[in-house]
């Protein structure tokens, strides 16, 4: 929070979240959503996304789901997560030089 606001975050962010929880191991969905501070619907929403994009897999284990990165999911978050390090320091060199 800043300033007592909160701030919303982009599609994007949320989607790099789910990433990193699964990566990090938080792989059944409600510990994502928990995990990422999300609603039950947004999650579905991003899972089924992330699935059609071959980004994340799911295994049924002892009737429930789990989630995991694929080889192309973590290629994606690693080049986005990247991205993200030179937006933001990228950001902070042009505030020092003002």
């Amino acid at each position: 929070m800043v300033s007592g606001v909160a701030k919303r975050r982009s599609k994007l962010e949320l989607y790099l979240e789910v990433l990193r929880a699964i990566n990090k191991g938080v792989n059944k969905p409600t510990n994502i959503m928990y995990k990422c501070n999300l609603s039950w619907m947004n999650l579905k929403e991003i899972l089924n996304s992330l699935l059609k994009q071959n980004l994340i897999s799911v295994i049924e284990e002892n009737g429930r789901r789990v989630y995991g990165l694929t080889d192309r999911g973590r290629d994606f978050l690693e080049y986005l997560s990247r991205a993200q390090m030179l937006l933001v320091s990228g950001g902070e060199k042009r505030r020092k030089l003002m």
